[in-house]
């Protein structure tokens, strides 16, 4: 994609975006239902996925895993942001590979240890690109794209989350 078709997809959401504010508050929304065994079948765009246990959790890895999930977004949202980074500064990249790991400690979340955090305990995303964009530019399409990740940012910097119990309706 050239820069100027990129510009032309997104000006008249900036500019709705700029007159309506409000239009740009979008509520997406991810559902899952509990499976058999200690699994759960989550509705996706391209269909179910069934999530388990890590095997590091007693799990027997033939099903996903929701730490790889989360990886896997930070993945898909940072290179895409890349993408859309690198057409609007007019950087041809050859070729990008993103890649996210993250250490767990499952003594926290098996209950072994309660002075072991449940959770990532860091994660690291990595660019390897080819391209023969300067330093400088290198230095402005990371900075952008760090800074338009909306996964990345989630991260970074938290949101306040809630938990929420809904009574489920039962018709005999």
């Amino acid at each position: 994609m050239k820069p100027a078709d990129l510009r032309a997809m997104q000006a008249p959401l900036k500019d709705r975006y700029k007159k309506t504010p409000e239009a740009a508050l979008i509520t997406l929304r991810a559902q899952g239902r509990a499976g058999e065994g200690v699994s759960c079948k989550i509705e996706t765009g391209k269909g179910l996925v069934d999530a388990g246990l890590h095997p590091a959790t007693g799990g027997t890895g033939q099903q996903a895993c929701s730490g790889d999930m989360l990886l896997e977004a930070l993945v898909a949202c940072a290179g895409v942001t890349l993408n859309a980074v690198a057409t609007s500064l007019g950087i041809v990249l050859r070729e990008a590979v993103l890649e996210a790991e993250g250490a767990i400690d499952f003594r926290g979340t098996l209950g072994v240890s309660k002075e072991v955090p449940v959770g990532f305990q860091n994660i690291r995303l990595q660019f390897l690109l080819d391209t023969d964009a300067s330093e400088e530019q290198l230095a402005t399409l990371l900075r952008l794209t760090e800074r338009y990740c909306v996964v990345y940012q989630t991260l970074k910097n938290p949101p306040p989350m809630s938990v929420t119990r809904n009574a489920a309706s039962r018709e005999r």
